[in-house]
Order: C-alpha cells, then structure tokens, then sequence
C-alpha cells in the first residue's frame, strides 16, 4: 500500500503549476495516500488548500543553501516515512531526499547519468512528449501498487470569496464586466523572453478597436513597470488599458485572471496559471522556449506561436536571438489572435 508520497518540485511558477496534473493523477490513483509538495516559500500561496496536496513543505532562500538545506532534508525524510519520493528535478541538489530515504520503496528520478545509486527508478523524458507527459510518467513505477489513473489537467483553486471580493475591487478601479476582459501580459520578468514592444502595441491597438476590450496589464518590478506604462503611453493612455488594477500576491493573481476572460501576452508563469483556471489563452514563446514541451495538451482553448513554427530548431542554429525572434510575422500573431477572440470573447459576452 502506498500511504506517504514526497514530490520534489524547486524553481518556478510555471514548472510548480504544471507539476499539479502528477499530484492530481497520484491523488487520483492512491486516494488513501497523502501527497506531500516541496516547492519554494514564495510561490507557495498558489498551493493554498489545493485538494490534490495535502502538504505543502517550503524552502525560504536562506533555506535553500548549504547546511540549513542539507538539516532541513533529513528532518523532512526522517519525520516522515515516505513510501514513494519522486524527484521532479533530479538534480544534485535534489539527490539528498533520496540519499537519506534509502529505506524509501520507490525513489523515483528522471534519468541521469550520476543518480544510478540513489534513485532506484530512472525515467527517461521523451522529446516528442510536454513537460505534463513527460512528469506523469514518472508514476510509472507504482503500476505495481496498482491501476494508475493519469490526469494531464493541471489545476488551481481559489475561494469563491476570494474571486467575489477582487471582482468587487476590479469594478472600484472602473472594470465595467459586461465588456470583455483580457489580461495581457505585455512585458516579462527575463528580458529575453518578451516579445518586441513596438509589435505588442500594436497587437494592442488592433484589439482595443476591433472588441472594445478592457486590457488589464499584468506586471511586477521597476522594469516591467516602465514597458508598461511605455506601452500605454504609446497608445495614448488609452481608457481601455488598465495599469491601476495590482496583484499583491499570487492569489490575487489567481483571482485576477479567474475574472479575466482571456489572457494574451508573453509566455510564462501566468499564462500557466491562465490555463489551469480554464481561462482561454494565446501566447508568444520566444526562441529556446518549445512551444510543443511548454503549452501542455492539444486543447483550442490554449494556443500559441512560435519561431518553431517557421523554421525547424535545429535550423535555427547560429542565427541570432533577435532573428530568430523576428521569424514569428506580426500579421500571423494578429490573425490567429483575432480568431480566437472573436471566439471566445463573443462566447463570453
């Protein structure tokens, strides 16, 4: 019987999100089970009281270094006698869990050359597979435990409260929602993934005349601050744009998005979060980050664009960044955008 599962997932939003389809398959698959989730402290919020995790364990930064990691793992192993550890990441940082949970049934990893010892279950990523298929195969071992149910929808949770008071807040900073609403994430965290500014103006400006749509901008720090308040500049402070609507935290960026009706913008962690809400989306991946591994499913309701679309990876290499960017047309952002709005926002309204 599997009754103590440990999942490892470090890093970021996106990667975290994502992870949920593998707790909610395990949960699915070993209902008796409680899942344990090792994420880091500061996204830990999206976690809140999430019905496939039923421990949330945290690193803070200080914590995520040296000795005070090295204590903080074999408390974590020792205080709990996990049947199943699967180490998402399969790193050498991560190796620790499995080093001191050598008791530990199935100690699960991706395939690497230096974790033979440790994890006695290796799974190999398959290219042609996304990141959920490819997490959800690390499962594969407990078919021994039992029927395995696989469940590629990733998922978060806010409260109905939660959704109600920040809708409340939207309609204060002048949302009016019998218009359509869409969260644009027009700048990003890594300066190399946006796209260029003056091409998402004027993707922007296409929008806001052909669906009289209210753009709420997502963004955080000094630099994105700028490239936002640039952009709405250049659009003349349109009244449609709005900069005044903040997420001060990650659950208010889940109750944000859960009362947008659309999400465009740069690839990344809210465009993840977008589709775990079920809230229709279009993205733009930039070179290095594959469209086919990172837009998880073949669902209409969650698109986007690529510069693999146009010319193979492989053929790209040697090419500049920027060319390689510049290998995605504006015309086919704009058209294929516009098909989807003209769907899903008049399916809204």
């Amino acid at each position: 019987m599997v009754h103590k599962i440990l999942v490892i997932r470090f890093r970021r939003i996106g990667d975290s999100v994502l992870a949920t389809a593998l707790c909610r398959s395990l949960k699915e698959s070993f209902p008796q089970a409680e899942i344990h989730f090792i994420i880091n402290e500061n996204i830990s919020p999206l976690y809140l009281n999430h019905p496939d995790i039923d421990k949330v364990i945290t690193f803070s930064d200080k914590e995520n270094h040296g000795f005070n990691y090295i204590k903080k793992v074999w408390n974590i192993v020792h205080e709990t006698d996990y049947d199943v550890i699967i180490d998402m990441r399969s790193t050498i940082k991560t190796l620790p869990f499995s080093l001191f949970s050598l008791h530990t049934k199935y100690r699960i990893g991706r395939y690497k050359k230096y974790n033979a010892l440790l994890h006695n279950y290796r799974i190999k990523d398959l290219p042609e597979d996304d990141r959920v298929e490819n997490n959800l195969k690390l499962m594969s071992p407990l078919s021994k435990e039992g029927e395995l149910k696989l469940n590629t929808n990733f998922r978060l949770y806010v409260t109905n409260e939660e959704k109600a008071k920040y809708r409340r807040y939207m309609e204060a900073q002048g949302i009016d929602f019998k218009k359509p609403v869409i969260l644009c994430a027009v700048t990003a965290r890594l300066a190399y993934k946006v796209w260029p500014y003056d091409r998402m103006t004027r993707i922007l400006k296409n929008i806001i005349h052909e669906f009289d749509a209210q753009l709420v901008f997502n963004y955080a720090g000094d630099a994105e601050t700028k490239a936002a308040q640039d952009i709405w500049e250049k659009l003349d402070k349109d009244p449609h744009i709005f900069l005044n609507i903040q997420a001060n935290g990650l659950r208010e960026l889940c109750a944000l998005t859960c009362n947008s009706t659309f999400f465009f913008g740069n690839e990344g962690g809210p465009r993840h979060i977008a589709q775990a809400f079920e809230i229709p989306s279009f993205a733009i991946y930039p070179p290095n980050i594959s469209k086919q591994f990172w837009l998880p499913g073949n669902d209409p309701r969650f698109k986007g664009i690529s510069p693999d679309d146009y010319m193979p990876e492989e053929q790209q290499k040697g090419m500049e960044y920027a060319t390689r960017f510049d290998l995605i047309p504006e015309s086919d952002v704009w058209t294929q955008l516009n098909e989807m709005l003209k769907q899903y926002l008049h399916a809204a309204t």
